[in-house]
């Protein structure tokens, strides 16, 4: 017994050695953090906290119709290719490209000297078939020829107008006018250039106040449809869409794609679509429901999906961005409609929203 007692002397010193050891390193540690925080927050009082300055806007309420979109193609309301419907040499062309035409001008003149002639010989032969029917009819009434014979005279003056009439028709064929005012397309012909009969010589299209649309869809989204129907027509990425009326909707369903033709009718005009121009149509799907819209620009896109910055104040009354998940909608020109995640009256960062963090101080700009 008395041999180990030095020696659980000797622990018990070294244990309480070390004790004291750490117990003074945490103290020392616990010195230098507390001495640290404190210059901290001298540091901090001394350079006051980043604030980053954004344009505001606010979420708006609005009716939502949920749309389908559907590729459309513009028509004039009226359309043609020109062709000569007789063959001839081309004395006069009119048809400068671009060029906006009335109707009753004329386009195409072939020569027309040899039917003229023609026409003066058959003229003559029918004025000489008139008067000996006349002279007939004046013999049948003294009873010197009998009735048959004026019938013949009678019937030779009939084919002499009649062809009279039909080389006159031929005539006017060759003068080829226009049928409504319209835009005249590229063309290829020329003073004496030959014509065979039916050559393209180009393209009318009707010029008026306003354009058709046709646009296939679904045959579940045409079930929906009527006359008299609105939908939006967007020329351009960004560009306001405008309304065009239903007047039309094909009664034949493809069978290959399922899908209907639709025919809308859009207010045209110099700035409108050109015919041939592809066009982008929203059509008007169920029931119209209750959205918020918010700028183009407020929207920030990310691996994680859509969000906004929401901006406003804290306990302490600072205003701070807080980041907000969002279900995006549709583009409407230059808003986007929210379906969910933002409520109508929130602030959010409309410009500048690229440099906010989660609780940054923000300053709304002059122009919020």
């Amino acid at each position: 017994m008395s041999s180990q007692s030095p020696t659980h002397a000797r622990r018990l010193v070294a244990s309480s050695v070390l004790l004291v050891f750490v117990l003074g390193t945490g103290a020392l540690l616990a010195a230098w953090k507390q001495n640290a925080n404190r210059e901290a927050e001298a540091a901090s009082a001394k350079h006051p906290e980043p604030v980053e300055q954004v344009t505001l806007a606010t979420a708006e309420q609005r009716e939502h119709h949920p749309t389908a979109t559907a590729i459309g193609t513009v028509l004039a309301t009226r359309s043609i290719t020109l062709r000569n419907e007789v063959s001839g040499t081309v004395r006069r062309a009119s048809l400068t490209p671009g060029r906006i035409v009335e109707a009753g001008t004329v386009l195409v003149a072939l020569d027309v000297s040899v039917e003229q002639a023609e026409l003066r010989a058959l003229e003559a032969q029918a004025t000489l078939a008139e008067t000996m029917l006349r002279r007939r009819e004046q013999l049948l009434a003294e009873r010197v020829i009998a009735e048959d014979e004026v019938d013949q005279v009678r019937a030779q003056r009939d084919v002499a107008v009649a062809q009279t009439a039909r080389l006159r028709a031929v005539i006017a064929k060759k003068t080829i006018r226009a049928p409504f005012r319209a835009q005249v397309g590229l063309a290829d012909v020329h003073p004496g250039q030959y014509l065979n009969e039916g050559v393209e010589l180009t393209t009318l299209q009707g010029v008026s106040d306003e354009v058709h649309v046709d646009f296939a869809v679904a045959q579940s989204v045409a079930a929906g449809i009527r006359v008299g129907s609105t939908v939006q027509v967007s020329t351009g990425e960004g560009a306001a869409p405008m309304p065009a009326s239903v007047v039309a909707i094909d009664a034949r369903v493809d069978p290959t794609t399922r899908n209907a033709t639709i025919r809308a009718r859009l207010a045209g005009g110099p700035n409108g679509p050109a015919p041939g121009a592809s066009v982008r149509v929203l059509v008007p799907v169920g029931k119209s429901t209750r959205a918020v819209s918010i700028p183009v620009s407020a929207l920030r896109k990310g691996p994680d999906g859509d969000h906004v910055w929401v901006i406003g104040p804290d306990k302490a009354g600072v205003m701070r961005a807080s980041e907000r998940k969002v279900e995006s909608g549709p583009l409407l020109g230059e808003t986007v409609i929210v379906l969910g995640g933002l409520k109508a009256g929130e602030r959010i960062a409309a410009g500048g929203s690229f440099k906010l963090r989660e609780a940054v101080r923000v300053q709304p700009s002059p122009s919020s």
